[in-house]
């Protein structure tokens, strides 16, 4: 037994553990709290097991679409959560997010590292299907929270349509199906006064 690549990897296990500290501008859907990153990693990994077969694009690599929802938050337990309709918050979200991922991963043993640092990295960078199907979570979860919250954060921060269709309409980069979707619902939350017009 390796026991420093054993020791690494509970000291990582240990440090993201604070992750249930980190919450979102998200409301859980019965408006009880605020979500915290770990739950939305969670939440995430269910949808992509369960999502999986509206993307047109044949085979994915589902193992790899559940690692990157899982790990693609671990940054902001240095990082922060930076709301993606604070424009101020975004100026610096780069550099912040780049700090926090060479910190966190370089606690685990090198392969390990190297491994998340490279989903991590995918993921930011969308480029494959399996990055956009998991970014294409990311932004359709939080739609389901504000509609099932009446524009909770929508209307806490003032935001339109326009902004929450050009924020989510990657979702269409990777799937037609979850697009539309999203489209009627962000069409019915402006007929019910959940969010701006």
């Amino acid at each position: 037994m390796d026991a420093e690549r054993l020791e690494r990897q509970i000291q990582f296990i240990i440090e993201i553990d604070k992750l249930k500290k980190i919450y979102r501008q998200t409301i859980l859907m019965d408006g009880s709290r605020y979500e915290n990153d770990a739950e939305h990693s969670w939440h995430l990994g269910v949808m992509a097991i369960l999502l999986s077969e509206y993307v047109p694009e044949g085979d994915i690599d589902i193992l790899k679409v559940i690692k990157m929802v899982l790990i693609h938050d671990i940054i902001e337990i240095d990082a922060g959560d930076t709301f993606c309709y604070d424009d101020n918050a975004l100026n610096d979200k780069q550099e912040r997010e780049q700090r926090a991922a060479d910190r966190l991963f370089a606690i685990l043993p090198p392969d390990q590292a190297q491994e998340f640092m490279e989903l991590w990295q995918e993921f930011e960078e969308r480029a494959t299907v399996e990055a956009r199907f998991a970014a294409a979570l990311d932004r359709l979860q939080p739609l389901l929270h504000n509609y099932h919250t009446k524009g909770h954060s929508w209307q806490k921060h003032g935001v339109t349509r326009d902004k929450v269709i050009e924020r989510n309409k990657a979702i269409g980069d990777v799937c037609a199906v979850l697009w539309n979707f999203a489209k009627g619902l962000i069409d019915r939350a402006v007929e019910k006064g959940f969010l701006m017009p």
